[in-house]
């Protein structure tokens, strides 16, 4: 299993980074999100998932889990990890199409004319102006 879930996580981090490289900014978005699934599969599969593994309960008056149980931190951590970046995702939508509507693209070589000019000392000096 664990074979699988490193050609799964190798697979979604290449599709992620390609996705992040693109121009497109709404390729963009749905890239880091990808890696960010991928950043909770591979802390799932620290938590030594496997079918045969009892659950993380405790019987009455133990105080340890038995070495047969998964670990319960990687998937709470995972569980707020998926909230997050889908938190983190709508609001990076929303400032796309938000982009997308004050500039009438979302290509992101395009957008470099809204950055305002670099003055002498390299820092920027004042807005470009509007067309």
């Amino acid at each position: 299993m664990i074979v699988f879930l490193s050609l799964a996580l190798f697979a979604m981090i290449a599709a992620g980074v390609y996705l992040a490289l693109s121009k497109d900014l709404l390729r963009i978005v749905i890239g880091i999100s990808v890696i960010g699934y991928a950043t909770n599969l591979l802390l799932f599969a620290s938590g030594r998932p496997n079918p045969s593994m009892t659950a993380p309960l405790l019987n009455e008056g133990e105080t340890v889990l038995q070495a047969a149980a998964s670990n319960p931190i990687p998937q709470a951590l995972v569980l707020t990890a998926i909230v997050i970046s889908f938190a983190l995702t709508c609001f990076s939508l929303i400032v796309v199409l938000a982009i997308h509507q004050m500039r009438g693209t979302d290509d992101a070589d395009s957008l470099r004319e809204a950055e305002p000019l670099p003055g002498p000392d390299g820092f920027p000096t004042k807005p470009r102006e509007e067309d």
